[in-house]
Formats: C-alpha cells, structure tokens, sequence
C-alpha cells in the first residue's frame, strides 16, 4: 500500500543521492506468547539508486520485517533505516510519500474489475482524475491488461493477479519500490514477465527497486544482493561475486550403473561433499574448497564420470548456509517403514492410472481430455501454468472432487465407486500448512492418527517414530503455529504418512522454505520412492522437476508434454537455448502452445 501523499521529485539539476537506503544496526524482537523471537538481529546494508537489489533469503529470514521497517509500518527495536537521506522513524510520512510497497499478499477486490481496482487505489493515492487514464494506459499495455480491464479480479489467473497488483502498486510512481516476494506460487512464464516489468521500471523510468524472494536463481537477475537468513546479513553484493567465489567447486557426476538417486545417496555422505543434488539424469555436485573429486576408492562410485561445471549462485547460497550451521551434505535416513499392505511383486505395476480425464465447470473445461499413468515407487510430477488443471486433477486423484467423465483408478480402486477406500492409500501434503496452528506438535500427530483409523499399539508406535524421525521430540509441546517454516513442514509431512501410506501426494511441498530444508525433504522422497511410495508432486521450482522420474506440463487443462526431464529439455535445445534448462523447457512449451491457440497475437 502506498500512501496519499504526492512523491518528492527532485530536481534534475540535483545531484543524484549516493545511496537510496541505509541500513545500520536494526533489531526487531517480536513477543509470541512467552516466546521472544528474533525476527532481525544488527543487520546493516546499503543500496544504490536506480539499480535492482535482491533480499535474499527463505521464509522466516527476516525479510518481510525488514522491508515494514522501511516502509514505516514497524518501528525497529534498534538502529536506523534512511531513504534518499529521510529518517523512516523521524519522518514515515515523508519516507511514504517516496515510496510504493507491493506486500507478499496485494489485497487485489476480486468482485470488483481490473479497472474498478485501479480506480479504487488510484482513490486511496490521491491520484488526480485527470491524470489517470494517460497513467492507466502506460501500466495496463506494460503488465499486458489492456485487454481485461473488464474482467473481475477474482477470475484471473495467478500470474495476472500480481500484474495487477503490480500496477495498483505503480499509479503513483515512487522513487523506491518495495517488492515482497512478488513471483512466489506462479508459473515460469509468469515469473518472466513480471520481472521484464521490474527491469522496464529501472532501465526507463529510473526507478529504484527492492525485491525480497525465496528463488535463488532470480537472485542472478538482481545488479546486488543482500542475503538474510535466520534474521541476520550473511552476505553482500553483486551475484557474480558470489558465484566467482565457487570457482573449481562445482562438477557434474554421472553413473552407468547407478540411477540418479542412488547416485546422489552414494555421494551425499562422502567426506568433503557440500552439496549434491539431482539436475537431469546427472548430479550436481559441489565440493568443500580445496577438495578435489576423487572417489576411486569407493566401490559404487567406480564408474563415475565427474566434470567440472560453471557454479551458480544456489552453490554459495548453500555453501555459506552449512557453514553457518557447521554442516555437510549427509543428511539423516528416512526410516519409513512400508506399509503393511500386500504389494505386488511386479515394482513397475501401475499404480495411478488417469485415462481421458475430463471436468467441467458449467461449460468451463477445467481438465479437459488427458490420459497418463504413474507406476509404483516412480516420483512423478504435474507442472503447468497457474489455471492449467494442477490443483483441479490433483482434487480428483484424492477423491475429494468427482470427475465429470473419463477413468480414475488409484492403487486398483476406481474413484467413482470406492474413493472412501482408496483415500485410506494416500498420504497429502498441501502447499499451505494446512495443520491446526492452536494444536501442539503432539496433539497435532494424536489427531492425525485417529483420523486416519490408526489405534493402540500401532498409533503409539507410530507417534514415536514421528516424533523420532523428523526431529520433532523437542517441540511436541510448542504450537504448531509458532513452529519455523521447516519444522511446519516436517510436521506437514510427518502427518501425512502416519498411516504408511502407498501413495503420497505433494502439493507445493517446498514453497518458502530454505535450500537446506529443501534438499532435506527431497532425500525423504527419494528414499520413500526407493521403498516402494508412489510420489505424485507439482511444484514450481523447477529445478525440483529434476527430481521426478517423470512429468507431464500442463496447459489449459490439457498436457502439452510428457516424459523425462532431460526428453523436455532436449525437445527445446536450439542454437539460443544450447544447454537449456527446465525452465527454458517450460517456458518454450507454453509460448508454442500460446501461439497455437492465439495465432492473431504471435504475429503482432
């Protein structure tokens, strides 16, 4: 929300500030019932003006806050924040009459049009009328609106909705523009856009922009970046510092006899391994500093072919965050054990099979005409845009909604006559933390478990082994709403597969939570999926897409692609795209499909 107040432009001849923000020393404790918590501890930066500077950093770093204290809606504990030379605690309305702050959830009027919402905050601005429709034209054809000015917010997609809440944000054009994780949960496409949007802003307009997120690679996109993470400053400047520092420290490892995963699983242990994730049918691997990749002796590793790779910026992102912790790339076993449920002997069986799938809403195809097949202990992902049929299909499979036609058999029950039955083999996580924020840990699993038919023995055992695996025993007093985001996860999932079930159902599992409680929770469904658990997952990380074995990208309700990560990405390997990643893959797969069905636009 921006205030009323008309911004302080300075005079041409004025010499540009040397700085747009200065950070020093800001502290800001939060009391939640008997519980202080740290939300920023002495954090001190600077920002240069007309550039675009990154806050970095998972959920629960400190970036939300931080970016209140700027805009004046919190008073920090200690320290002081200026902008272009104004004291926030001294002068918030002046500061305010700079600014435009764009909050993780814009409060967008969905019953009322895309024009009716500009007006509305044009109102709340202080914009005079007269000057509206000029400023309307500029960010409708800037965020691509112009023609869906009559449209209800409510009913546009994810992507629109924060172009829209974008350009509420930019009526009044301010000097500084504060961007709270504005791409989190859209697409790729999406994702794209807004940020040509963000380098339209400073390229021709001047403009200054702080944008915080969640996704490392869009770090690479900012001119500087300030990392955060448990609410203090881990590190400063230009991306390419960074990634430079990893210089000789990032390989790829590839196996002829291992698949992927059991590559990763013989590498992540490995003395002087910081990192190794899944990228493609290889692993990424990256190394302690002066540690060379050298795993002659190791008897699986024998036939590994290791080459060196250009470091990114996720490899010193992580490496910094072991060192804080003092950590390495092991992690500790998932025990899960399989459910005690005959299984077939044959692994490859079908276990989820989708055949000419259809649902309408009124004369809406919301999924429209798609057939696929999931086998067991295969990790399969559904990708697509926001509004492409995701969460709609995924509502089927977990027969909580019926399908208007087509065949759904879910671990050999047919959902039309035997969802109650087939529902008792699925574990779901939801992307939001769906658990009882007023409950403990504790009464949390104990509710769970009755709810899932789970008594006695078995749901005593089964608590314990929660509370065990996922590290929970200190917490099984403490408030789940209280719970750091990556705790609320291994709840989230600790829940979900109390009753061991065969199949598990991820929905955004990741969002928000930080690259080491990220690789935390795929070594988890790697080993479930190597003991036999049936993964179905959509995220839209799409290096996470990496590790399904494989996938299909959705559109429109349709499957444009299915297959292998590595057969989407070599679908789209062109002389712009030689070594293309997932996102190319996507992106490339959308605008063909785009240009297919609006033909008229792809020409213009």
């Amino acid at each position: 929300m921006t205030a009323a107040t008309e911004p302080a432009t300075p005079s041409p001849a004025t010499a540009a500030p040397a700085t747009a923000l200065v950070i020093a020393g800001i502290t800001r404790h939060f009391h939640i019932g008997k519980r202080d918590i740290v939300a920023l501890d002495g954090v001190s930066a600077t920002t240069t003006p007309g550039l675009v500077t990154g806050l970095i950093g998972p959920d629960g770093a400190g970036k939300t806050t931080l970016m209140r204290l700027i805009a004046g809606l919190l008073r920090a504990d200690s320290g002081s924040i200026s902008v272009f030379g104004t004291d926030v605690r001294a002068d918030p309305l002046a500061v305010q009459g700079m600014i435009s702050y764009m909050p993780q959830r814009f409060g967008l009027y969905e019953d009322l049009t895309v024009a009716e919402n500009l007006d509305l905050y044009a109102d709340l601005q202080g914009v005079a009328p007269a000057t509206r429709a000029a400023r309307y034209a500029e960010l409708m054809q800037m965020t691509g609106l112009a023609s869906f000015t009559t449209r209800l917010a409510g009913k546009l997609s994810g992507g629109m909705k924060q172009k829209l809440g974008l350009a509420c944000t930019l009526i009044r054009p301010p000097r500084l523009l504060l961007l709270d994780e504005p791409t989190v949960g859209v697409d790729p496409v999406s994702r794209r856009e807004l940020w040509s949007i963000v380098d339209h802003l400073v390229r021709s307009a001047h403009m200054t922009v702080l944008l915080s997120t969640a996704y490392l690679d869009e770090a690479e996109r900012c001119d500087s970046v300030l990392l955060l993470h448990e609410g203090k400053m881990i590190g400063a400047g230009p991306p390419g510092d960074f990634t430079r520092a990893m210089a000789g420290r990032s390989f790829q490892a590839r196996s002829a006899r291992l698949s992927k995963r059991a590559l990763q699983a013989a590498l992540v242990p490995l003395q002087g391994v910081t990192d190794a994730v899944i990228q493609g049918e290889a692993v990424r691997l990256v190394m302690d500093a002066g540690v060379t990749p050298d795993f002659a002796a190791q008897a699986k590793l024998s036939d590994a072919a290791i080459t060196p790779v250009t470091p990114r910026f996720e490899d010193r992102f992580v490496d910094l965050l072991r060192a804080k912790a003092g950590t390495t790339a092991s992690a500790k076993p998932v025990a899960t054990a399989l459910p005690p449920r005959a299984r077939p002997e044959n692994a490859a069986s079908q276990v989820i099979e989708v055949d000419h799938l259809i649902k309408r809403f009124g004369e809406f195809r919301a999924v429209d005409d798609i057939s696929f097949a999931v086998k067991r202990g295969e990790i399969f992902g559904l990708l697509g845009a926001n509004g492409a049929g995701k969460s709609t299909t995924f509502r089927m499979l977990c027969g909580l909604l019926p399908a208007s036609s087509g065949r759904l058999q879910v671990d050999g029950f047919d959902l039309r006559t035997a969802a109650p039955t087939a529902r008792g083999r699925l574990g779901y996580m939801a992307q939001k933390f769906s658990l009882y924020g007023d409950l403990s840990v504790m009464q949390n699993l104990n509710f769970f478990s009755a709810a899932y038919g789970l008594t006695g023995a078995r749901r005593t055992a089964r608590t314990a082994w929660a509370l065990d695996e996922f590290e929970l025993a200190p917490l099984r007093d403490a408030t789940s709403r209280d719970l750091p985001l990556g705790f609320k996860q291994r709840m989230a999932l600790a829940c979900a597969l109390m009753h061991e079930p065969d199949i598990l159902f991820l929905d955004e599992p990741t969002s928000g939570v930080d690259p080491l409680m990220r690789r935390e929770f795929w070594q988890r469904i790697n080993t479930l999926a190597d003991a036999g658990v049936t993964i179905l997952v959509t995220t839209h990380f799409m290096d996470e897409a990496e590790y399904c074995d494989r996938l299909v990208i959705m559109a429109r309700g349709r499957i444009l692609a299915a297959g292998t990560s590595e057969q989407l990405k070599q679908s789209c390997r062109d002389a712009a795209h030689p070594d293309p990643t997932m996102e190319d893959a996507f992106i490339a797969l959308i605008e063909a499909d785009d240009a297919k069905s609006n033909p008229r636009a792809e020409a213009a």
